[in-house]
């Protein structure tokens, strides 16, 4: 097979796009930009959604009117920039984009993509059904940006991330719970981005509170006054309501705590790296200052004690 030229690099590339997503248009800067061009897609469906890294070199992807009428599925596309950057222009709105930030647009409306540089972008494209608001609600959201630094934007880009590397690993197809989350928690985003928290259904608004406490809590494991009082506190609601989502999984917040530091706790004891690291320093890194209720507890939730087990995980490894 005769090598590929860099010019058909570049509309193969925009063939793959326009092929996997919906009927597309890429412009690069002048005909050297378009001759050095080079670009990846990977692509896989998870149920009703269809997601994708894309990435390559500075480029402008737009879909306008005359790609709408060859093809359009009605469907909502969500990028989360993972490096480089980028402005996602739609309504009359421009959102740009740094790693971790991320927008909706629809596909029944022009909208255009401006890559100034090298980039690389998860994109996500869903049925409007998906998010329980109807298009109306969405369009006054679109191209704008959420922040993955902060608030329910930061844990639904942390969410989305991890989609991404099991994209990148070929292992998407177990993370349909993962991707079930995903929607839940955007669907919250919007509708406190909307201030329609009144037309967010009651189950998504307290699976995307208790995600987003489960988030602070493992933010602030290694705080030993992390307690129920405190988390009640940063989420705004009273202790009891705090509990009672956690009732409502079988469990109960100091237990989801303790638990949780021991997960971590074990796993530093396994790790090599830290094979010269105090056992009692590491009890107190994840929150426990008394070394001997750490290993009680330890003992207690594994069978063993802190040593022992770092004993044996040396062995094995």
């Amino acid at each position: 097979m005769a090598p590929t030229s860099p010019t058909s690099a570049f509309d193969l590339w925009t063939d793959a796009v326009s092929r996997s997503f919906v009927p597309l248009r890429a412009h690069a800067a002048g005909p050297e930009e378009r001759a050095r061009f080079e670009g990846r897609l990977i692509a896989q469906p998870l149920g009703p959604t269809f997601t994708s890294t894309v990435s390559g070199r500075a480029v402008r992807v737009s879909r306008g009117r005359g790609e709408i009428a060859r093809d359009d599925p009605g469907h909502i596309k969500l990028g989360l920039q993972l490096h480089g950057r980028s402005t996602i222009s739609q309504d009359g709105r421009d959102a740009v984009l740094t790693p971790g930030d991320f927008a909706l647009y629809d596909t029944t409306r022009p909208y255009a993509l401006d890559f100034g540089s090298t980039f690389r972008m998860f994109v996500v494209m869903f049925p409007v059904e998906a998010l329980r608001f109807d298009r109306g609600h969405l369009g006054s959201v679109t191209a704008s940006r959420f922040s993955g630094r902060d608030g329910l934007g930061g844990i639904v880009s942390t969410f989305l991330h991890s989609l991404s590397e099991a994209l990148d690993r070929d292992a998407l197809s177990n993370r349909l719970p993962l991707a079930d989350a995903v929607f839940d928690l955007l669907t919250a985003a919007l509708g406190e981005r909307l201030d329609l928290a009144h037309g967010t259904p009651e189950d998504v608004r307290r699976r995307a509170m208790f995600l987003r406490i489960e988030s602070f809590i493992a933010d602030h494991l290694g705080d030993p006054d992390l307690t129920v009082a405190s988390i009640a506190t940063a989420h705004h609601i009273s202790v009891r309501a705090l509990q009672k989502l956690f009732e409502e999984r079988d469990a109960t917040v100091s237990g989801w705590i303790r638990r949780a530091r021991l997960d971590a706790i074990r796993r530093d004891l396994g790790n090599p790296a830290l094979a010269q690291k105090p056992i009692a320093s590491i009890g107190a890194r994840w929150g426990f200052a008394d070394a001997a209720a750490f290993a009680r507890s330890f003992r207690q939730e594994f069978g063993s004690t802190p040593s022992d087990y770092r004993s044996q995980s040396t062995r094995a490894s």
